[in-house]
């Protein structure tokens, strides 16, 4: 018993028990996985018993296309990262680049979209970007209606729609507004010909 136990030991501690064989990453594109993998194997998880829960969070936070992750660890040798990619709200001039606002709050680099997104204007704070973007989806216009917006220093916003409508919104109840636009445009739009 205690030969076969000293044997199986000495098997252990040559594969390393624990040691992180494999890191699967889902959720971006394949080139994106593997720039998010090479900074992870920079960080050294080498044994999936005592993971550096810290240094991985910071690397997957600090990347401008991670909205929210999970890790699981597949025993005894791989971690699964699934991660859900941010979504791109706008446009924006910051510091005399354009940049993409993701819905993660972060700025990201022009090059990743080549979609259409709606142009804002002035200098909000991405918090009143996010904010002003929950007031559109909770109305009765989608954000693909949408040209350009404005913003104010007063916290104002004016939405430039594709069918080149202006829309100047209150500081107060913008969604209340956004709803009575609507409505309104519908009946003026909808009305017969006389």
């Amino acid at each position: 018993l205690i030969l076969l136990s000293s044997i199986n030991n000495l098997q252990l501690n040559n594969e390393k028990f624990g040691a992180i064989k494999k890191i699967n990453i889902t959720g971006l594109e394949k080139k994106d996985n593997q720039i998010l993998l090479n900074k992870l194997k920079k960080i050294n998880l080498e044994n999936i018993f005592f993971i550096n829960h810290i240094k991985l969070t910071e690397v997957l936070e600090k990347n401008s296309l991670v909205h929210n992750f999970n890790v699981k660890k597949k025993y005894p040798s791989s971690l699964d990262i699934e991660i859900k990619k941010t979504d791109f709200v706008a446009k924006i001039s910051n510091n005399g680049k354009i940049m993409i606002v993701g819905s993660n709050g972060k700025f990201l680099k022009n090059e990743i979209y080549n979609g259409y997104l709606p142009f804002i204007f002035g200098k909000p704070s991405i918090q009143e970007i996010l904010k002003f973007k929950k007031i559109i989806d909770s109305s009765k216009f989608s954000f693909d209606q949408i040209k350009n917006l404005y913003f104010f220093p007063s916290l104002r916003w004016d939405i430039d729609l594709n069918n080149n409508i202006l829309l100047k919104l209150p500081v107060e109840q913008p969604g209340k507004a956004l709803n009575f636009a609507y409505f309104s445009l519908e009946r003026i739009f909808q009305r017969p010909s006389i």
